[in-house]
């Protein structure tokens, strides 16, 4: 309540009839406005009580004679004749004045519904999808990895035709799987005509090899290359996981419910690999793994710039760079069945 508008109604007096308690005789008394109480007199001067005009109340709003009681105290009350129209007319203005200063139940419980809901949108949208992902990895076992990477991969073949076989050829991505292996689990090498840039690898192990990786190279270092590149970017980044992410929450929800992800999830997907693949890892990550591996890093870096500007970290880094020589990634019989999987 602000002070001017005591100010206004300050040592304002009315005639009124006051009653202490129900069935007590009503007394005439004199109603007197302070700063903050309503004082109540008799016709002697002497005090009765004093109303807080804080918790003053009316028992009968727009009725007249206007009746008022304490907040807490229905039983003692005042009645202000109608002729006293000014005092009525202040308590009125004073007890509106208290009111818009009151806290809103309503609005704090609005407010606090609202603060409520919003921790919940943020939960839901912020925490609970990546919370929902990260439980979907680490439970998901690996058959039904593999079972999501040929769904996949079904769907990238409608891009990059069916997989290059001859019974030689086969037989050398044997001998090719068995010379660089993930570091956990084990890989399916497929060579397809097009759609893919050098080597993807799909959740469960399977890895689609461009077939110029095979038939635009001499040596089988190159492709042992870009398999390695692939086997290193799925140890830092879980194929599945960026899968998850692309699908959306429905369908990790779905995964952890059924075991299975939607055809469009996966068909959405095998088109976001082939139209973005992943960036090759880093120098120093590729070159640690291409000590693990025994294999050189020269080959595969020329064939990514055949200028060797943009790759010469991997060059001037080859762990085999004048030194012996590793073992053989191929035989030379086996390279050239490679290079003949897709009858070129």
């Amino acid at each position: 309540m602000k002070k001017t508008a005591l100010q206004r109604y300050q040592r304002l007096e009315a005639a009124a009839l006051w009653r202490p308690e129900p069935g007590a005789q009503r007394l005439d008394v004199i109603v007197s406005l302070g700063e903050a109480t309503l004082t109540i007199s008799d016709t002697r001067d002497r005090v009765k009580a004093h109303w807080s005009l804080a918790a003053i109340a009316r028992a009968n709003p727009g009725g007249a004679p206007a009746l008022y009681h304490p907040d807490a105290d229905p039983g003692e009350t005042l009645e202000i004749a109608e002729g006293e129209d000014e005092m009525i007319a202040a308590i009125e203005t004073l007890r509106n004045a208290v009111a818009r200063q009151r806290p809103r139940p309503g609005r704090l419980r609005l407010a606090g519904t609202a603060a409520s809901l919003l921790v919940v949108v943020l939960v839901v949208t912020l925490w609970f999808p990546g919370a929902a992902r990260d439980h979907a990895l680490r439970v998901v076992p690996a058959v039904k990895r593999v079972e999501i990477g040929q769904a996949l991969l079904g769907h990238m073949q409608q891009v990059t035709g069916p997989a290059c076989r001859t019974p030689g050829g086969n037989a050398a991505l044997a001998a090719l799987e068995q010379r660089l292996p993930p570091a956990q689990g084990r890989s399916r090498l497929i060579v397809v005509r097009s759609g893919v840039r050098e080597a993807l690898r799909l959740t469960g192990g399977t890895i689609l090899l461009s077939a110029d990786l095979v038939e635009d190279h001499d040596t089988a270092d190159v492709v042992a290359g870009a398999i390695i590149a692939a086997h290193l970017r799925a140890e830092t980044h879980d194929p599945l996981d960026r899968l998850l992410r692309d699908a959306g929450l429905r369908e990790v929800l779905r995964l952890l419910a059924t075991g299975s992800l939607s055809d469009a999830a996966l068909r959405a997907h095998a088109e976001t690999l082939l139209r973005a693949p992943p960036a090759p890892p880093p120098d120093a990550t590729l070159i640690a793994g291409f000590a693990r591996w025994q294999v050189r890093a020269t080959p595969y870096a020329y064939a990514r710039d055949v200028t060797g500007e943009t790759v010469l970290g991997l060059i001037e880094a080859d762990p085999f760079r004048g030194t012996t020589a590793p073992p053989p990634v191929l035989s030379d019989a086996d390279w050239l069945r490679l290079q003949g999987i897709c009858g070129g």
